[in-house]
């Protein structure tokens, strides 16, 4: 494992294909769901913080959601925090900026025409409104995939997204590498069989993306020659 990628450093295989997490790595919305997910939370005098937020982050939305319930002992199903989240979290996303560098980094890659995919447990519906004032720059990603897509059976950190998308890429999962900001997004790429950067949001211990084969604190540290990408 590599914390940095030095400008002579490549992975360990050559990547042809690149795959992305949206929330923390493509999209500024983490702070988002905190906001909104502590606000449903402090109705019932309850604290959510990152004490519990680590457990959660990059989990499917009902996995996360009944970490929450049951962590916090709320009187909510998993389905009801996520309905009462979404309602104050939908209007936030819908304006939330890019990740410093991203859309550079990617259209970087897409000018050389690596193949691009998202994969994110964000179901559809919510994805759409996260993504509306990004169109133009997410068009250059051939493969969505959504938390609610039939195939993902599992949600992270299984591996079924990743392996959903590199099948819409009609990649194999060798070829490809995953950047992701969730230790749980981690482990799923590794059992996709998947190269896999992580970059982690700076609240979360660093201890925990061991396993990842580079750790960077941003798109700042990456370029398309260092990564390998043909």
């Amino acid at each position: 494992m590599v914390f940095g990628i030095e400008k002579t450093m490549t992975l360990p295989r050559r990547p042809l294909c690149a795959i992305f997490d949206l929330d923390g790595v493509l999209l500024d919305t983490e702070p988002l769901y905190t906001e909104a997910i502590a606000r449903v939370a402090a109705r019932f005098d309850k604290t959510y913080d990152w004490s519990l937020k680590r457990h959660c982050i990059g989990r499917g939305t009902i996995d996360a959601a009944r970490i929450i319930v049951k962590g916090l002992d709320l009187p909510l199903s998993p389905e009801e925090l996520v309905h009462e989240r979404d309602l104050l979290l939908a209007p936030r996303v819908a304006s939330a900026p890019a990740m410093r560098g991203a859309e550079a980094f990617t259209r970087a890659l897409a000018a050389r025409g690596i193949p691009l995919g998202i994969a994110t447990s964000t179901e559809a519906p919510l994805f759409a409104v996260k993504t509306a004032a990004h169109r133009d720059w997410l068009g250059i990603f051939g493969a969505i995939v959504c938390g609610d897509d039939p195939r993902v059976v599992r949600s992270k950190p299984a591996p079924d997204i990743f392996l959903a998308a590199a099948q819409d890429l009609g990649a194999s999962p060798e070829t490809c590498v995953v950047f992701e900001d969730s230790p749980f997004g981690v482990e799923a790429a590794l059992s996709a069989g998947m190269l896999v950067v992580a970059m982690p949001d700076p609240a979360m211990d660093l201890a925990r993306y061991q396993r990842a084969h580079a750790v960077v604190t941003g798109f700042a540290e990456l370029s398309v020659d260092v990564l390998g990408f043909s």
